[in-house]
């Protein structure tokens, strides 16, 4: 059994809003198709998948990090590839232990050396009898205690630390950077073969990004004008979560005022209404 306190869950689904004055939602962040999808991340995540070994994946909140993260482990063979996901890490070491083994498939009872000693079998019969090696990923892991980042670079130690047995993601927040430069990680950073921080759009890519998921919608560029896009990109600052945000509220304002196309006024009211919510 898990403790409840440990969360081992499935890559997040798609979020299919309730809202029905707009389908726009219901294309989360554009389907990988979408101009505007990370690419570069991609390839940093399948380079490090053919290696094993340590990535961190950073970014601010709301950047497309799990997003990208579900996407690879869409395109992963599973017959060749074994991923888990793992996001609540405000946990105890034991309790990210029995997490981790029931996210194997293992029943084990024990202390914490016990609990160690089953995973690193579980994950060495994983690469060499089973050949599908575990692809581990760690969101929220900026979270993540000093304690249990200790025992990480102890996971990957196969062989007297001269063979990497599985491939572990760890993707957090921008301040995971800060945390894993401190002197106390200097050999988990060492440890690091790719590591890969998350950027915004770009104006010309958050106007693609929106076009996009209008025409996915059923709709076209002439939902929204010029200066419309404009203000979004100004405020959302290339965040993918927050122009959905404010393109969810300003096609609802739009539609209860029955206009033809959402302009910059809309866009501006949207933004202000998404302020008083999280002002109150």
């Amino acid at each position: 059994m898990v403790p409840k306190s440990v969360e081992v869950v499935p890559l997040p689904d798609e979020v299919v809003p309730a809202d029905p004055s707009t389908r726009y939602q219901r294309n989360r962040r554009g389907g990988s198709e979408s101009p505007t999808y990370p690419s570069e991340a991609t390839k940093r995540l399948n380079y490090l998948k053919d290696i094993q070994g340590i990535g961190v994946f950073t970014g601010k909140s709301g950047i497309g990090k799990s997003y990208t993260l579900k996407c690879f482990a869409s395109s992963l063979n599973p017959n060749l590839y074994d991923i888990r996901y793992m996001c609540l890490t405000t946990v105890s070491v034991k309790e990210f232990y029995k997490g981790l083994c029931s996210a194997l498939g293992l029943s084990v009872y024990g202390g914490k050396s016990v609990l160690f000693r089953a995973v690193k079998e579980q994950i060495y019969s994983m690469s060499t009898e089973k050949g599908a090696p575990l692809i581990l990923v760690i969101d929220e892991a900026q979270f993540l205690p000093q304690s249990i980042l200790n025992d990480l670079r102890m996971l990957m130690n196969f062989n007297y630390d001269t063979r990497n047995c599985f491939t572990m993601i760890l993707s957090g927040e921008n301040y995971l950077n800060r945390t894993l430069k401190g002197a106390a990680n200097d050999s988990l950073r060492q440890r690091i073969l790719v590591h890969y921080n998350f950027q915004g759009l770009s104006p010309d890519e958050v106007t693609k990004y929106i076009v996009h998921k209008l025409e996915k919608a059923g709709g076209s560029k002439a939902l929204i004008n010029d200066a419309a896009l404009t203000a979004i990109a100004s405020s959302a600052q290339g965040c993918p979560r927050v122009i959905d945000g404010i393109m969810r509220e300003a096609i609802s304002i739009g539609a209860q005022n029955e206009k033809k196309v959402i302009d910059q006024e809309t866009i501006e009211a949207a933004i202000e209404m998404r302020q008083i919510v999280y002002q109150e």
